[in-house]
């Protein structure tokens, strides 16, 4: 599984319908949920959300402002194991429910 550097997204969203999505994402993700997420390479984890992300603004390569914002899941297997991912690359987010 892939942990992402958090210094700067390889991706910045500046189109309204990817903005929506991320949005989207952060409000599907409220603090200490369990959840499964599936990312955009066909890769899914299990766990709970740390906390809830929030969007951040940053520039791309031309200037241009967008958002995009990180994921704290706490491995549902090993709690020990914390994975950190931009939120522009999941693709589902699947509530486990409670316990």
């Amino acid at each position: 599984m892939r942990d992402i550097p958090l210094t700067q997204p390889r991706h910045v969203c500046t189109e309204a319908a990817d903005v929506a999505l991320i949005e989207a994402c952060i409000a599907a993700l409220p603090d200490e949920a369990k959840v499964r997420v599936t990312l955009d390479d066909g890769s899914a984890l299990h766990g709970t959300v740390a906390v809830r992300p929030s969007a951040q603004v940053f520039r791309t390569a031309d200037g241009e402002e967008g958002i995009n914002a990180v994921l704290r899941l706490d491995d549902l297997a090993h709690p020990e194991q914390a994975h950190y991912l931009w939120l522009d690359q999941v693709r589902d987010i699947f509530p486990l429910g409670s316990a």
